[in-house]
Parts: structure tokens; C-alpha cells; sequence
């Protein structure tokens, strides 16, 4: 297991229209990295397999709470959070995709008790990840072709 350090980020900036959608409800926390993990394991996709991923939008961060919940609530724990170094853990082995999202699996203990303080589940619905990247529609095909290689050879 690999560890890495990062900061909570408390209602990030909305980046995406699906986030200003939802920002009337949806509360959202963040670890961000000041490194570039994701790009990193995009890099050794695209040399290995010639997958191009698009980016995050928001860099390399771990989104630990994606919820709907108490505006009150969540803005009294975000002073005591906000802007606090945390650290998680991943496997580098341990890369995941669906065929069009790709993602490294993260542990993060500190995480589960932010999440439980806040009175949520201490493990998200989709669990703690680190997103490396999605094929747009000209590759999905070739992204969903390599997740299939992948694991009928056992790569």
C-alpha cells in the first residue's frame, strides 16, 4: 500500500453542470492531492494499452462526501475540517474500470470517521476512489476492449 497526503476541500468550486445542478442539495468534500496520481496512472494506460483518457476536471482528489444532508450540519463540521491534511492509502495494483471510468480503489480510516461524524454511512455508496480517468464516445469502445483483455488474460 502506497500512502499519500492530502487536504479537505469543503464545497469545492462547481466545475461541472451536473454539480450546479445538484448544488442545491448535494453536499460535497474532497481530498485533494498536490500531485498528479491520476495523470501518472493515465500515462502508464496510454503507454501500455494506447487508451487516452480525458482528465479530471478537479485534479487528483478523493471525494469523500457526495451526499444529500443537513446544510447546518455539514457546514458546522466543514469549519472544524476544512483545510485539514489527510491521508489515504491505495494499492497501485489495484486499478479498476467499468469500460468507460477508470479508478484506483483508496482506503482512508480518517475518512470514514469524517463521514460518521457527519452522521453518514462510513463507506460511500461507490466506495473511496481515486479516479484516473473516462474515455469520451471515440474510445469507450477501445476502453471497454481493454477491460476485457485485461481480464480474461489476467493482466
Amino acid at each position: 500500500m502506497i500512502s499519500v497526503k492530502g487536504k479537505l476541500n469543503f464545497s469545492p468550486e462547481d466545475r461541472t453542470k451536473k454539480h450546479r445542478n445538484q448544488s442545491s442539495w448535494k453536499r460535497i468534500a474532497m481530498i485533494n492531492t498536490s500531485c498528479d496520481i491520476d495523470k501518472y496512472y493515465a500515462w502508464f494506460l496510454k503507454t501500455r494499452f494506447n487508451l487516452e483518457l480525458n482528465k479530471n476536471l478537479r485534479g487528483s482528489h478523493i471525494t469523500i462526501i457526495s451526499d444529500r444532508m443537513d446544510r447546518d450540519i455539514f457546514d458546522q463540521g466543514s469549519r472544524v475540517f476544512h483545510g485539514k491534511e489527510i491521508e489515504f492509502f491505495y494499492d497501485p495494483k489495484d486499478i479498476n474500470s467499468s469500460g468507460k471510468h477508470w479508478w484506483i480503489s483508496v482506503k482512508c480510516p480518517d475518512a470514514e470517521n469524517i463521514r460518521e461524524s457527519f452522521g453518514l454511512k462510513r463507506n460511500p455508496y461507490f466506495g473511496f476512489h481515486l479516479t484516473i480517468g473516462h474515455a469520451n464516445e471515440k474510445n469507450e469502445y477501445h476502453s471497454e476492449y481493454i477491460v476485457n483483455q485485461i481480464k480474461r488474460f489476467g493482466i
